[in-house]
């Protein structure tokens, strides 16, 4: 996942992680790691993704994406393919779902640096990903991103019973 401004064009592939608990259905949502989003929730979090580049598989980039902004490789278990939306910057991102569970007290992201503050001559060392924890379908969509609501609404869709 890319913490710059998103140009139009550009693709991302992740994986939603969910759980069944007693309350419910239960997804594990990234929030965006560095300075210009430690002070924004609603509406700020992401499912864990990264950027494709050409030639490569979507699903290999999400894969690869949630195990470096978690720490934790994509559990042993069938990918649901969530289809793929825009989001307001122009950016499309494709994402799977995938039953599992994962400690959020163990999640561990990558890093990039940045000059912080602006024009101050400064580098320092973000994670992508400052952490993550689980949420419920209503809680989830106040907190995703909200182009990427779809993707739990189509998540629903497929595991609730027929």
């Amino acid at each position: 996942m890319s913490t710059e401004v998103e140009q139009p064009g550009r693709t991302s592939a992740g994986i939603l992680l969910w759980r069944r608990r007693d309350g419910g259905l239960e997804v594990l949502l990234a929030h965006m790691g560095g300075p210009y989003w430690a002070r924004k929730d609603h509406g700020h979090w992401t499912v864990p993704k990264g950027e494709t580049e050409p030639g490569e598989e979507p699903e290999a980039v999400a894969r690869r994406e949630f195990a470096e902004e978690t720490g934790h490789p994509v559990p042993d278990a069938p990918l649901l393919h969530l289809g793929e939306i825009t989001q307001r910057s122009g950016k499309r991102v494709t994402a799977w779902a995938v039953e599992g569970d994962l400690d959020p007290s163990t999640a561990v992201s990558n890093t990039f640096e940045m000059e912080w503050p602006p024009r101050s001559g400064r580098v320092q060392r973000f994670p992508e990903i400052d952490r993550v924890e689980w949420f419920g379908p209503d809680e989830a969509r106040r907190r995703l991103r909200a182009a990427q609501v779809p993707f739990l609404d189509r998540l629903e869709a497929a595991i609730s019973p027929r």
